[in-house]
């Protein structure tokens, strides 16, 4: 599996990443490609669900965090720098097994690290009865993307506001009762964040591909969609 490497190292906005899987399914021919990322507090709600049934609105412009849609299903999540973000993407039609290979990489390298983890039948990771990654998956033509949220630490003030229904639910016992749910990976490994980012590539991947400068733009293009109102709030 090849590592997908952009050829400039800026900060960029989690819309950007989410065209960068989508123009690398669309228009390279390699049969699995891999790449991680991390963007600033952002909440990203999946393709059918309602921005302002899911989202936090006023608690996010308030705090500066960033909203967007993806073309997967699934639920809402809060990402920050402190998650890394990975992206899977693969000629295997079959979504049951795409879901399982990419999981099992996963896997691989947590128990590779001495965590002992488990995957559900929801496509999440589990590290006793505590969620460490969620996933979410879209089809193109020939293609399959999954992507997921590995949460080595985070902002859980954000996450606990951020997301309306989290909010609603939670917000008697708030973190505390978060915590039961959800446990960071810092807790069972003594790499820092960019350690275990070059521990998951080299046991990952063989080999990289490094993005050319017009193919960056064509990300840029791309990008616009997921930007157009239209999209982000549902409008016909």
């Amino acid at each position: 599996m090849k590592y997908v490497v952009l050829p400039a190292n800026c900060v960029r906005r989690l819309s950007f990443y989410l065209a960068m899987e989508e123009y690398v399914a669309r228009h390279i021919d390699e049969d699995d490609l891999f790449f991680m990322w991390q963007v600033k507090p952002t909440v990203i709600f999946g393709r059918n669900q309602v921005m302002e049934n899911e989202v936090n609105v006023p608690y996010c412009r308030e705090h500066g965090i960033e909203m967007y849609r993806r073309k997967s299903g699934g639920g809402c999540v809060y990402a920050d720098w402190d998650n890394v973000m990975m992206s899977y993407v693969c000629k295997e039609e079959n979504v049951g097994l795409t879901f399982n290979r990419f999981i099992g990489m996963l896997l691989l390298v947590l128990r590779k690290l001495g965590v002992e983890a488990t995957g559900t039948t929801h496509n999440d990771v589990m590290i006793g009865d505590r969620k460490v990654s969620g996933t979410a998956f879209y089809h193109l033509p020939g293609r399959s993307i999954v992507h997921a949220t590995m949460l080595y630490d985070t902002d859980m003030e954000n996450m606990l506001h951020a997301i309306t229904p989290s909010h609603e639910k939670l917000q008697s016992k708030g973190i505390q009762s978060v915590r039961q749910r959800i446990t960071l990976l810092k807790e069972y490994i003594p790499q820092t964040i960019d350690e275990f980012k070059a521990f998951v590539r080299a046991t990952l991947c063989d080999g990289e591909l490094m993005l050319t400068p017009d193919q960056v733009a064509g990300i840029e293009a791309l990008e616009q969609t997921y930007l157009r109102e239209e999209f982000i709030h549902l409008v016909n």
